[in-house]
């Protein structure tokens, strides 16, 4: 007997019934839509529960974001049986058109499927489906559609939830959720059509741990497809889980503060704990009430508004918006120029106008009084000895050595890059070096008498107001920072794992206390540009910078922290088209806001009142 024949005889067999089994399965999962369908169907028996989404605290326990309760009016077309259109429009309060239109509108929007095989187009809307027919509703509402739904079989009310905020503040910080489109339905099958999403801010960052855990619960239908009990005892279904809890580092009075001193203004202001790189607030200004984009049809109503509006509040400022950071950048490149040995803290020049314009002072004989006056030759000279060191002969060679040092120091700084917080719309700004410049003037074509602009934060200099606050951070830690983030914790664990890192600049903790001494002589002493954000029993650390405006009146910008010693907050205010320099508008605005973080209460209300009546907005 031939078994060699009957061995090959039997593999042979057995693969040709594997591909015939291969070909079947293939010809079910890709060319042929009918078993997609049919799965679907079967996926309809289980319900699944959303649970609301997790909510936010501020630091000090107050709720920000909450939930509450809606109502859906949903459809489930193959349930509905001779419909009378007229009485389900009276009832709903609308016309007859107006019912079919939605109808129609509901099966349009989902859309079709194109298999790439075949080319063969299915609507994606299933008859056997659910979806929202009306949206939306108070309990007002469905309590008067409810009673009578008997008399309209397949439609039935839906309970959900939309966002809330006690407090009319933080909407830059929190966002919010709108309606998912197809594509967001097809890329993660957690969603469904009518679902929300987070958009923006908090609620797009977290969006995978708000948006919680979902429910399953299994049910035996009967032959009209109509629920009639759990399967297996329920033995096989799962509890929705609420999303946790996120405690945020932002203090929601402090915020609101910040808004009303902005009010009129255009600008921002961004307060942050050193110690733990928490942001207490983050003031976008003009703001708005995030209440008003609760919902489809507040969207719908206010975004537009919003959008048109030409103060811009939908610009989250203190993220997006880059600006030069004027005077306040001499503070780094004091630090640097330290770093360099290339100035000491006793290093004197001449308030040379001939050189640079300054405003009228007593020429600084030590750094710490360069920084009280802000003179602006003193940080040409300074600047220019980081840029020019005499590494080469040749002077255009000798300030691409210098210029990248200096692009290298500030980089260390968290500048020229995105400070990757826990929220989505930050820019990194600019920090120049010589790669940068070759692109305009070509290379070795260029010294620092070319880019002197940046001793004093002009020019190409460009950053955020997060980056500017985070720069007074560094100062008040002498020399550190970890990463500015809104979220304390989220349910009962602590910030995620990159919010607890330290960076340290590449400047040594040895000579930041010159820088500091400096600061305080700004806020504290007479001659000080920072005068306005002095505070009694507490010692503010600041400086002001004015930043030119090409294209209307200059900026207000102050940088501040304080304590002088163990600090608690530091803080970057931005005011837009002032009319003033950062002594006039910018320091007030930073002292009040210190001393209502620090003290809870004001006692300036002169000063409060003179900001609170300043309007620099648009009209």
């Amino acid at each position: 007997m031939n078994f060699d024949a009957r061995k090959y005889v039997i593999i042979t067999f057995v693969v040709l019934v594997g591909l015939i089994y291969a070909m079947r399965i293939f010809y079910m999962q890709v060319m042929d839509d009918t078993w997609t369908l049919r799965a679907q169907e079967i996926a309809e028996k289980r319900k699944e529960i959303t649970p609301p989404r997790g909510v936010l605290f501020d630091r000090n326990g107050k709720k920000i974001v909450s939930n509450r309760t809606y109502y859906n009016l949903m459809m489930v077309e193959a349930d509905i049986k001779n419909l009378d259109t007229v009485a389900f429009a009276k009832l709903i309060g609308w016309t007859r058109e107006e019912v079919r239109e939605r109808f129609i509108a509901i099966r349009e929007g989902e859309g079709v499927y194109r298999n790439k095989h075949t080319g063969k187009t299915t609507p994606n809307y299933q008859k056997i489906r659910a979806y929202p027919f009306l949206k939306e509703l108070t309990l007002d509402e469905i309590a008067n559609i409810a009673p009578h739904l008997e008399d309209f079989p397949g439609f039935y009310e839906e309970v959900t939830s939309m966002r809330s905020y006690p407090f009319a503040n933080g909407a830059n910080i929190v966002g919010y959720l709108s309606e998912v489109n197809a594509e967001e339905v097809k890329a993660d099958h957690f969603y469904k059509p009518g679902n929300n999403i987070g958009r923006a801010g908090l609620e797009r960052y977290y969006e995978n741990e708000l948006r919680g855990r979902k429910g399953i619960r299994y049910i035996v239908t009967s032959a009209m497809n109509n629920a009639i009990e759990p399967y297996a005892d329920g033995k096989y279904d799962t509890t929705a889980l609420q999303g946790p809890a996120l405690k945020l580092g932002v203090d929601i009075i402090l915020q609101a503060y910040g808004e009303k001193l902005l009010q009129n203004k255009r600008g921002c202001i961004v307060a942050i704990e050193p110690n733990t790189g928490e942001i207490l607030a983050l003031v976008s200004a003009p703001s708005y009430d995030p209440n008003l984009l609760i919902g489809k049809r507040n969207i719908s109503m206010n975004y537009p508004k919003l959008l048109k509006d030409p103060n811009m509040p939908l610009l989250p400022r203190p993220l997006s918006s880059e600006y030069p950071p004027g005077s306040t950048f001499k503070l780094l490149n004091s630090l640097i120029g330290l770093q360099e040995g290339v100035i000491t803290p006793e290093s004197g020049f001449p308030c040379n106008k001939s050189v640079v314009g300054c405003h009228n002072h007593a020429s600084a004989g030590n750094l710490a009084d360069a920084i009280k006056h802000s003179c602006n030759p003193y940080y040409y000279a300074v600047t220019r000895r980081i840029i020019q060191q005499g590494k080469k002969r040749s002077n255009f060679e000798d300030a691409e050595i210098g210029l990248n040092i200096w692009a290298k120091y500030m980089h260390s700084f968290g500048l020229g890059q995105r400070l990757e917080t826990d929220i989505t719309g930050l820019r990194s700004g600019t920090i120049p070096d010589a790669a940068y410049y070759d692109k305009w003037y070509g290379h070795h074509r260029w010294a620092f008498s070319t880019i002197r602009s940046i001793s004093i934060g002009q020019g190409e200099v460009m950053l955020t107001p997060l980056h500017m606050a985070n720069i007074a951070t560094i100062i008040a830690n002498r020399g550190w920072y970890i990463t500015p983030h809104f979220v304390k914790s989220i349910g009962k664990d602590g910030p995620l794992p990159e919010f607890r890192k330290k960076h340290y600049a590449m400047v040594e903790s040895r000579h930041y206390a010159t820088i500091v001494e400096g600061m305080r002589r700004v806020v504290h002493e007479p001659g000080g540009t920072g005068k306005r954000a002095q505070l009694k029993d507490i010692i503010v650390c600041g400086k002001t910078g004015t930043v030119q405006n090409p294209h209307g009146d200059d900026h207000s910008v102050f940088v501040a922290f304080a304590p002088m010693y163990k600090p608690k907050i530091a803080i970057a205010v931005f005011i837009e088209n002032a009319k003033g320099g950062g002594g006039l508008w910018a320091a007030p605005t930073a002292g009040l806001m210190i001393e209502k973080y620090l003290t809870r209460k004001i006692t300036e209300k002169e000063r409060e009142k003179i900001i609170l009546e300043a309007n620099f907005a648009y009209k």
